[in-house]
């Protein structure tokens, strides 16, 4: 399974979120520097 918000378009779009796209966006950018954050140690 993947979690909803991190479904994106083909084209790269955000696509659709329920609780609306800013949401969507911020929990991806939090996630991606959090991964970002786990590779530099």
């Amino acid at each position: 399974l993947i979690p909803c918000h991190r479904v994106i378009r083909s084209d790269g779009g955000l696509g659709g979120y329920r609780w609306q796209l800013d949401r969507k966006a911020r929990i991806l950018t939090h996630e991606r520097e959090a991964k970002r954050a786990a590779r530099e140690g």
